[in-house]
């Protein structure tokens, strides 16, 4: 390997010499990494592999129907995380409950909570679908996890990240000092840093919106559309609609060229009044990487990472992106009240 691409391994051990790590996030972020590796080539063989596309037949605990590389990937990531002694619970969107640690292994003082195939409608149909992870410090003693451990706030992440099964494969992390995004070289079979030091322009010109769900938007949430597609706009001209309807690939997208990403509530489903998105499997972990890139999360009303959960499954508004953007958007939102 040339001596000028870093790998992530020597990534890791830098930034660990750095700040004083004991490695053990490291051997967390090493097994995620590996998990990302075996769900990417099915992922690339999923048109091949019979019985991986398609519905599975069932919900999950939020009432979205579950793709079959839905159950695949969550079976990955449980079995790459549970044995390694460095984790002591485990959350995700795909399981009703909290994912205990088989009592056979060691239990370690972190949390993981993952979204394992974010996107995953879109599979059959080949668009970017993806990984979102958030890693937590316990907060209870004992030897098992408990379920506070998974309800903490986003700004107690010791570390948060995706990756992106696309055209390449991409992860993206951070342990709140700074962004950093790598890329799997097929050839050698490694991820090699390939966008260090990510910094999310402070406006963007791209706002991302279900725009179908219009009729059931609140009037400031239209105004503010509206504002955006106007020459009245802090850039004198109308933004750029760029709407993948997969939030991994929408957000990675705007964290790289500024942007506004927008799941507001809305009055279509009465059984979802307070948002879709899931405050601890996509909202927390993507709100740590924004802000720590120069980015913003808010609910409209209120910081992302500030909101204390009070389920598993707690769903909330979702308004991510270019700090400015999302400021703005926050004052159109006093309407909606």
């Amino acid at each position: 390997m040339n001596d000028s691409i870093i790998s992530l391994d020597r990534f890791i051990m830098m930034e660990q010499s750095r700040y004083g790590g004991k490695g053990d996030f490291s051997v967390i972020l090493s097994q995620i990494v590996f998990a990302a590796k075996v769900v990417a080539a099915q992922v690339s063989h999923a048109g091949l592999i019979e019985d991986i596309l398609g519905r599975a037949g069932q919900t999950n605990i939020s009432g979205d129907e579950v793709q079959k590389l839905d159950i695949y990937a969550n079976k990955v990531f449980i079995n790459a995380l549970n044995y390694i002694g460095k984790v002591c619970i485990m959350a995700s969107e795909e399981d009703d409950e909290f994912i205990a640690i088989p009592k056979e292994y060691p239990k370690g003082e972190y949390v993981v909570m993952f979204d394992p195939l974010d996107g995953s409608s879109n599979i059959d149909v080949n668009v970017s679908i993806g990984t979102i992870f958030g890693i937590y410090k316990r907060v209870s003693g004992g030897e098992d996890g408990i379920l506070d451990d998974c309800l903490q706030p986003g700004h107690k992440l010791f570390g948060a990240g995706y990756i992106i099964y696309s055209s390449s494969v991409n992860l993206v992390y951070t342990t709140g000092n700074g962004v950093n995004g790598f890329s799997l070289d097929p050839s050698v079979g490694e991820f090699v840093l390939s966008q260090p030091n990510i910094k999310m322009p402070a406006r963007g010109k791209i706002y991302s919106a279900n725009e179908g769900n219009w009729p059931y938007w609140k009037p400031g949430t239209r105004e503010y559309i509206d504002y955006l597609k106007s020459e009245k706009n802090k850039n004198k001209k109308p933004y750029s609609s760029r709407y993948i309807g997969s939030l991994v690939a929408d957000f990675h997208r705007n964290l790289l060229k500024g942007g506004i990403f927008l799941y507001p509530e809305d009055t279509n489903d009465p059984k979802k009044p307070t948002g879709k998105l899931r405050l601890l499997y996509e909202a927390n972990p993507l709100a740590f990487v924004a802000e720590q890139a120069g980015g913003y999360a808010s609910t409209g009303y209120e910081r992302i990472l500030d909101i204390k959960p009070t389920g598993l499954h707690q769903r909330v508004p979702l308004i991510i992106g270019s700090k400015d953007d999302v400021l703005e958007y926050e004052e159109y939102a006093k309407k909606n009240l």
